[in-house]
């Protein structure tokens, strides 16, 4: 495919240079260009097919990196990848060592925050703009392109409150499509809809909080979003500006989306818009069947998702029982607050997030739910390794932080049929809140047990042998801990595998059965600080069991995007691998032999 105008650019000063005729024209190759290269690598492509002359007129009139932009949330920023000279990279987008699908700051001097959070880019402005007024930069400008969706977030109106009053020039770049991955919800939706109808009567909302106004402009008019970034550049004190698109805009797929599949997507033939290839029924997929099963036989459940309905699988759910499901909009911390007060009132919620969104409501878990004994249920989906979506997404950080909260119980299903049975047994607890994690993808074969022991699930015992090693599997990595078992047992080496299926807190079992063995090892895709084998560590010092735990996990990092795979096996979670550790740990915790007493020679007398 021929880029004849992309082609040329290699940065903002090329894209300045260009006649205002040429734009549309432009507009229409990056538009080609990104269908061509996200659907053969897989990512974000309807938030970017509706950003594209935006993105144009915010190079044009802006001085990137002098003036600072700051994209909320960063998966709209492939358009601004692409004309800041990153075009030959796309081949790698999200691959291991290539392009990140989010800004990345050693990519680019263009890429400030690497920002995948929603509701934050508004803080970051106000940040800046306080630090370049005390330091003197007034020829710097702070731009923060923000959407409807990300408005929908608690922390865009605290930063909001705090700009409006004297916050610096700030100019807020508001990306109106009426969408994050589901249609946006509540007043602020409303709101928009008045102002984009032109049927809003007095100051609107921005003006009130002390913000002038600008728009609404149509985003895919070049000319029209140019003029009026040159208006908000010459005002003093904050602005809005607001800049109506379409969503997958140029690409039919993504225009017709009603469910938005084509926000984030795997590999696709770009012609049909459909997934290549197969694969096992997802995690997601099953949870969302189980949980409209569940909802038939038990009026009390009520869900509540923040601006995920469908990723994370309650769309059949709200099919069905469309007044007991909640969409809060990007407020996980109100979704969980108002959970617990559901609880309080008698229902059992369940809050169905990404891993990654629960670190935004951890005190709201601890101290809203927790701290009152509610009976709250957390689903988290992406749980561990997620892969290409890089460092912010990867969901490793649940089970450190869940260890954390007193009373609350941990599950991590091996198998879709102990996804169905823990949630069952979830959804039974009434006097504090439970999660349940599992991971991105396909939920892969049914892993059966031997046998159960007080709730533990024995998946491998080395028969004739002693015990020595206990492989103790958290969720999906029983099948790692079942193939390392192989070859341990391939060694001589004595091995059970136990699944705890409820892994925080410990088991008093899980400790005695620690006990009984030589040494014992936890497998987890987490990070290992604060983790299951941590936890276990000081179940089992507590009990004074002498045999030594040791963790395998992730490392206290932030890892970078690649495929899940190739991320578990460079920190050891492979069978292979831990196989390996075990044999070192087993060889060096075993006792050398005696050595045969002297002989005493006779003394003659």
């Amino acid at each position: 495919m021929s880029f004849s105008v992309l082609g040329r650019i290699t940065g903002s000063e090329d894209l300045k240079g260009l006649h205002p005729d040429q734009l549309p024209a432009l507009a229409g190759e990056i538009r080609d260009f990104l269908i061509e290269k996200v659907c053969a690598t897989g990512g974000h492509l309807g938030p970017n097919l509706g950003v594209v002359e935006l993105t144009i007129a915010l190079h044009r009139v802006f001085d990137s990196p002098v003036d600072r932009v700051v994209f909320d949330t960063g998966h709209q920023s492939y358009v601004h990848k692409l004309l800041t000279g990153r075009q030959a990279a796309f081949d790698s987008l999200r691959a291991a060592g290539g392009l990140s699908g989010y800004p990345l700051r050693e990519e680019s001097e263009h890429d400030l925050v690497e920002n995948s959070h929603a509701s934050t880019a508004l803080s970051y402005a106000d940040g800046l703009a306080k630090a370049q007024r005390l330091l003197g930069e007034d020829h710097r400008r702070v731009v923060a392109v923000t959407g409807d969706g990300a408005l929908t977030g608690g922390m865009a109106w605290e930063a909001m409150n705090n700009l409006g009053s004297g916050g610096g020039s700030v100019i807020v770049v508001l990306n109106d499509n009426g969408r994050s991955y589901d249609p946006t919800v509540g007043g602020l939706a409303e709101h928009l809809t008045a102002l984009r109808a032109g049927s809003h009567q007095g100051p609107n909302l921005f003006e009130t909080m002390g913000f002038a106004y600008l728009g609404p402009v149509d985003g895919h008019d070049v000319a029209a979003v140019e003029e009026a970034f040159r208006r908000a550049a010459g005002l003093t004190g904050p602005v809005v500006v607001h800049c109506v698109t379409e969503k997958g805009r140029g690409y039919v797929h993504a225009e017709n989306d009603e469910a938005d599949r084509m926000h984030g997507i795997g590999v696709v033939d770009s012609a049909t818009g459909l997934p290549r290839g197969g694969g096992s029924p997802s995690w997601t997929g099953t949870f969302g069947s189980e949980m409209e099963r569940i909802g038939a036989r038990r009026p009390d459940v009520v869900a509540l998702t923040a601006a995920m309905l469908r990723p994370v699988g309650l769309h059949r759910f709200a099919r069905s029982f469309p007044d007991r499901v909640f969409d809060t909009g990007i407020a996980e911390q109100h979704a969980v607050t108002s959970a617990a007060g559901m609880a309080m009132a008698g229902l059992h919620p369940v809050v169905c997030l990404y891993a990654t969104f629960l670190n935004r409501a951890v005190d709201q878990v601890m101290m809203d739910v927790a701290l009152h004994g509610l009976p709250v249920t957390f689903v988290l989906d992406r749980a561990g390794v997620t892969g290409p979506d890089g460092p912010s997404h990867h969901g490793m950080w649940d089970l450190s932080l869940l260890g954390t909260v007193p009373g609350m119980r941990v599950a991590a299903p091996r198998d879709p049929a102990r996804l169905t049975e823990l949630l069952e047994e979830a959804l039974d607890i009434g006097d504090g809140p439970t999660a349940l994690r599992f991971p991105k993808g396909g939920a892969g074969p049914e892993i059966p047990a031997l046998g159960r022991m007080q709730g533990l699930d024995v998946l491998h015992r080395t028969r004739s042998r002693p015990l020595d090693v206990l492989l103790v599997s958290t969720g999906v990595l029983a099948g790692t801990a079942l193939g390392a078992a192989e070859l341990l047992a391939a060694e001589g080496v004595g091995v059970t595998v136990v699944d705890p299926r409820w892994v925080l807190p410990v088991s008093p079992d899980l400790v005695h059965l620690a006990a009984r063995h030589t040494l014992t090892l936890s497998v987890e895709d987490g990070v290992r600080a604060g983790g299951v084998g941590a936890a276990l560590a000081q179940a089992c010092a507590d009990a004074r069991v002498p045999a030594p735990v040791h963790a395998l996990g992730l490392p206290h990092a932030f890892l970078d995007h690649g495929e899940r795979p190739d991320i578990l096996a460079e920190h050891g979670l492979t069978a292979r691998s831990v196989a390996d550790t075990a044999l070192a740990l087993h060889h060096a915790a075993a006792p050398s032999p005696t050595p045969p007493a002297p002989r005493r020679e006779r003394t003659p007398r």
